[in-house]
């Protein structure tokens, strides 16, 4: 029985993309294990090694298509584009939702639990990293390449200074945010 996992990366950042990645194994690999607690360094080298040992499809999001969508839309789509694309007995994707999909399994820390999660955890994780540090050159601003787009003080101070760029999900509402933009 050929499994699937299936993570996503920056689904809770308030700029930039989100990736979803399906990953079904094709060989043992050893260090994989959830991608937040990985350092970058160990990723790229797995990164690597998982695009040579096995089948994957990777899907992206950008904040446009999350704004105009929503999150909840944007992940159904995702889900459905992985399963018709890569073609195996079972799916499992990282979480408890399931995001009205059949024949989809959850497990809730399954990037921690189950090879080909962390492979697919990897493999969202460092692409979306990769496109962050190229969208940091773009918009040097907001310092994309330390915080990735999540809502950390320095870049909620960067909005504060150069308001929201066209990488900015616009849906997502920040209280620290909300006087200031108003």
């Amino acid at each position: 029985m050929m499994l699937c996992g299936i993570d996503e990366a920056g689904r809770g950042p308030i700029a930039g993309p989100m990736l979803m990645a399906g990953v079904i194994l094709h060989c043992n690999i050893e260090g994989l294990g959830d991608s937040k607690k990985l350092t970058a360094k160990r990723r790229e080298q797995l990164f690597g090694e998982i695009i040579n040992n096995s089948t994957f499809h990777i899907v992206s999001f950008s904040a446009q298509q999350i704004d105009e969508m929503g999150i909840s839309a944007c992940l159904n789509r995702g889900l459905r584009e992985i399963m018709d694309t890569v073609g195996a007995d079972n799916y499992l994707f990282d979480g408890n939702s399931s995001f009205g999909i059949s024949g989809l399994q959850t497990m809730v820390k399954a990037d921690t639990k189950i090879a080909e999660v962390s492979a697919a955890s990897i493999l969202a994780k460092v692409t979306r990293d990769r496109e962050m540090l190229k969208l940091s050159e773009e918009f040097p601003q907001y310092d994309f390449n330390r915080h990735k787009g999540y809502g950390t003080k320095a870049h909620i101070d960067a909005i504060r200074k150069h308001g929201y760029s066209s990488i900015h999900r616009k849906t997502f509402k920040l209280k620290a945010l909300e006087k200031t933009l108003l």
